[in-house]
């Protein structure tokens, strides 16, 4: 059944739906505090089996399996499952899960105490009359990644769009309510709990096509696009969230609403980059399809200084070669530099074949090789490239490399692939994290000084990760452009890169012997990494930072995730939903709540 078919038979449920739906109007509620169990106005047992009714079925009492661990922390089912988290498509696919279990001092990975696992937009207008209506705290989750916890809160109503999964590729495609006023262009449409390995195989690997979407493949797609949404690729085809010509959203009110430049322009405007779960529950996006180059590629390499002298001048020397050389769309991913004096380059390529690639990188090798005294490699360059369309495919070649995983359950779908470096994620326990956007102009020759001393300082502390993918000074016009048409940071418009700090523990969980985070140590590792973003800071004081991987902690969000856009937001959310029925920690709009989301600040 194709999507459209589905959606004019889910219009006649929502309809219905709408009909039978009690007649509360939450503006005229007046509410302080949203109701947990045990509490008066908590939904009586009929009226829960009243919205599974209405849902056919797709709602749930959740359960963790983590209960068993905290009873047997030795036991056979408690060993299997730590084992099984360290799958990250195993954590997406239990609805009691997230793919971070906490953080140390923010929060814990606690289950809602039902969930509606939607399979179609009526189901998510169900569950959203219903929170509103009994006033409950709602918590939407996708892919389940959100570093702030935002996919999970104890005493909640879950949606859960994991299920509403399809994806259909338009030749011709026109937003809604655009005929007109926009060319027919290729795109694809994807529901909103799709995984991105799973789009990347429809329209790269099976069509040939290009959709800009995020590095890690396992993050949903609805949520990424609504924070921005950075690739490996991105610095040639910008943000996700520039990439989008259309959302289906359903907002507080429970009324399904399309979004485009056209229809509702406020809300498609917040939507793109303005943060998950703030201002609706987003059931599917259509995003702009790219040509596809020829070849994709990589480069790695370690490099290792003899002495912290040596290493800041090898800092310098790819500061400056990057900035020369490397600063355009071809390019994208990491340089690290970590606290033992070892510079790691972990680069992609797109539009460039290996012979190029080498030639790009050819003049920094031999300048290292030229100081052999002060440096040394750790491990030799590599630089490979593929097919670009085979890039996300799941070969033999590339399983037996160890360039790809797979998901190891029996009978999971081929496609499920993730890239080994993101396996990490799946079941951490976080101890620290912080992002930096850092302009361009720091690659100036008058700053480049400055900046390759900051890092050096930043670097004494904790290692740093230059994703240079997630800035788009060097992008084309046109991505720049689209980015600069949504919500977030415009400081990412004209940054070189984004540094990323920090420090994990996995698998971990509060309350199992023999895996409970380690908060001491957790803390002592937060510091430094906040020393080393405060070095980072000096040169760039107004950086701000990317919603999607950023300080749980940081006291200015507002206007380190949105800048000056964030007025403009806080309208969008007044707009659509003015009693904060949506809610997510450091949020549009969360200012006005407790920290948990139950309570009104006055």
């Amino acid at each position: 059944m194709t999507l459209d078919s589905l959606h004019r038979r889910h219009l006649l449920q929502i309809a219905g739906s709408a009909l039978i739906a009690p007649l509360r109007v939450w503006g005229a509620s007046g509410v302080s505090s949203r109701v947990r169990p045990g509490e008066p106005g908590w939904p009586s047992d009929a009226s829960w089996q009243q919205l599974g009714q209405q849902v056919g079925g797709a709602l749930s009492k959740v359960e963790s399996p983590l209960a068993d661990c905290l009873d047997a922390p030795t036991g056979a089912s408690c060993l299997q499952l730590l084992k099984s988290v360290k799958n990250p498509y195993f954590i997406g696919d239990n609805v009691a899960l997230t793919q971070h279990l906490g953080w140390v001092d923010a929060w814990t990975s606690r289950p809602s105490v039902y969930a509606v696992a939607a399979r179609n937009t009526s189901d998510v207008v169900a569950a959203v009359n219903f929170a509103r209506q009994n006033n409950l705290r709602l918590v939407v989750k996708g892919g389940g990644h959100s570093y702030h916890g935002t996919s999970n809160a104890a005493d909640s109503l879950l949606v859960w769009t994991r299920r509403m999964n399809a994806i259909q590729l338009h030749d011709n495609f026109v937003a809604a309510g655009c005929a007109g006023q926009a060319s027919p262009q290729r795109a694809v449409t994807v529901e909103a709990g799709a995984v991105w390995a799973h789009v990347y195989d429809a329209v790269t690997t099976q069509a040939g096509g290009y959709v800009q979407g995020g590095g890690c493949t396992t993050v949903g797609v609805a949520g990424l696009v609504q924070s921005g949404g950075f690739g490996s690729f991105s610095k040639a085809y910008g943000t996700a969230s520039g990439s989008l010509l259309e959302a289906e959203v359903v907002t507080a009110d429970g009324v399904v609403r399309i979004a485009n430049a056209c229809t509702h322009p406020d809300l498609f405007w917040g939507l793109k980059g303005g943060g998950g779960g703030s201002l609706g529950v987003v059931t599917r996006l259509t995003l702009r399809v790219h040509e596809l180059p020829e070849d994709f590629g990589a480069v790695n390499m370690s490099i290792k200084a003899t002495s912290p002298q040596a290493f800041r001048r090898l800092i310098g020397l790819v500061v400056d070669f990057y900035g020369r050389r490397l600063m355009n769309p071809h390019w994208g991913e990491q340089i690290r530099m970590r606290p033992d004096n070892i510079l790691r380059i972990m680069m992609v390529f797109q539009g460039l074949n290996r012979g190029q690639a080498q030639m790009a990188w050819q003049p920094f090798l031999e300048a290292v090789a030229a100081a052999a005294g002060d440096f040394a490699f750790e491990s030799a360059p590599v630089i490979v490239s593929t097919s670009a369309r085979e890039f996300w495919a799941a070969t033999t070649f590339k399983k037996v490399l160890g360039f790809i995983k797979t998901d190891d359950r029996p009978g999971a779908p081929g496609n499920n692939v993730f890239w080994p470096g993101d396996q990490a994620q799946a079941g951490e326990f976080v101890h620290g994290f912080d992002s930096a956007w850092l302009p361009a102009a720091l690659l100036r020759d008058d700053r480049r000084e400055e900046l390759c001393d900051a890092l050096f300082s930043a670097s004494r502390h904790w290692g740093i990760s230059l994703h240079v993918n997630k800035g788009l000074a060097g992008a084309p016009a046109q991505a720049v452009g689209r980015a600069r048409d949504t919500a977030m940071n415009p400081s990412a418009l004209d940054a070189f890169a984004l540094a990323i700090l920090g420090a994990e523990q996995q698998p971990a969980y509060p309350g199992v012997a023999g895996h409970e985070p380690d908060l001491a140590r957790g803390r002592q590792r937060a510091q430094a990494i906040a020393r080393s973003v405060a070095e980072l800071r000096k040169v760039a004081p107004d950086g701000g930072a990317y919603v999607s991987e950023s300080n749980y902690f940081e006291p200015d969000w507002q206007s380190a995730y949105w800048g000056t856009n964030y007025p403009r937001l806080q309208a969008v959310k007044a707009k659509y939903d003015p009693e904060g029925l949506f809610y997510v920690h450091n949020g549009v709009g969360s200012e006005g709540w407790s920290a948990d989301g139950f309570t009104r600040r006055a």
